[in-house]
């Protein structure tokens, strides 16, 4: 009960956020907005305050790193079986894949910062800075035969990146932030995590879209049209819901488990441990929609996926929480 409770106000500003963009009217144009605000300006300033004023023990920061790293490319690794064991179409699953690992920076920052502070947004910051070029370079990897995209480019421009290795240079130098600049970020700071999880709930759909099942093309001269249909459409609308259901269960139980086996094999106590786990039962962001639609992918089904991992995360996430408390 008392990991429900912790988490019981972020994920009501989740579902405030959910409510409001469809009673308000406030037109999309203000939810983008919004959006860019959060990760251009209010997230970058948090990383960057929390990272820059925290103590960071080095030594024990690469195990950590590690154990994200074995995290992440595990759920990769089961996001690949998708593919032999429900047969989605090669973009459907090119573009369900990166469901699989890719995490929710805003829900991330705000569970690490309800359960050790700014160490917790601290060592959150650490991965994140890690894992979002790995992440990036997988899904654009599985996408890139569809669609181009610049991902050096859009790594090196990345906002939360920037921001996290900014403090660690910060940081390791020795640097001591003057009481106004503090004052400043801590302003940023403290209206970052609540719009950002109001950003997540206004983006949530719960229902998947047209595309996520799009219509084959022709048949090729000598193959007849139900073999074609079968070759194109993998294995039916029943496949397609296991497969989905599948990626949602890599993302919220098989990845912080692995999370947890790591971290355990590698000896991480503390903030490390618990922040480590968190971050793999992270449900999937919502750049991944982004991606898929930039690239020519199957936005829908995505969108579908991200918003049933956030809300399936309301019921695991505590769970985890639960697991972590009683270790």
């Amino acid at each position: 009960m008392s990991a429900v409770l912790l988490l019981l106000p972020d994920f009501a500003l989740i579902l405030l956020g959910f409510g409001l963009r469809r009673t308000m009217h406030l037109g999309d144009h203000f939810w983008i907005g919004l959006e860019k605000l959060i990760y251009f300006v209010l997230f970058p300033a948090l990383l960057f305050h929390a990272i820059a004023r925290t103590r960071i023990d080095f030594a024990a920061a690469a195990p950590f790193v590690v154990s994200g790293m074995a995290a992440m490319c595990g759920g990769m690794l089961l996001g690949l079986l998708a593919q032999p064991l429900f047969g989605p179409r090669p973009m459907v699953f090119a573009s369900q894949f990166q469901c699989a690992f890719r995490f929710n920076s805003y829900i991330g920052l705000a569970v690490a910062a309800k359960l050790h502070g700014e160490a917790g947004i601290a060592a959150m910051g650490i991965l994140i800075g890690a894992m979002v070029p790995l992440a990036n370079l997988a899904s654009v990897w599985m996408l890139a035969r569809h669609g181009r995209l610049g991902v050096l480019r859009e790594i090196a421009r990345n906002p939360l990146i920037i921001a996290t290795f900014a403090g660690l240079l910060f940081n390791l130098g020795g640097g001591v932030l003057p009481d106004v600049a503090g004052q400043f970020l801590g302003r940023l700071s403290e209206a970052s995590i609540a719009l950002g999880l109001l950003a997540v709930g206004a983006a949530l759909k719960l229902r998947g879209g047209r595309s996520a099942h799009p219509p084959a093309p022709a048949p090729r001269a000598g193959v007849t049209g139900t073999r074609f249909a079968r070759s194109q459409s993998g294995r039916g609308p029943a496949a397609g819901r296991c497969a989905t259901g599948y990626i949602v269960g890599v993302k919220l139980l098989a990845v912080p488990a692995i999370a947890w086996m790591a971290a355990h094999t590698l000896g991480l106590k503390g903030v490390y441990f618990d922040v480590v786990v968190m971050f793999g039962a992270l449900p999937t962001a919502s750049s991944a929609y982004i991606l898929a639609m930039r690239m020519g992918g199957d936005g829908a089904g995505v969108a579908w996926l991200i918003s049933a991992t956030t809300l399936g995360a309301m019921l695991t996430m505590p769970l985890w929480l639960l697991a972590l408390g009683a270790a």
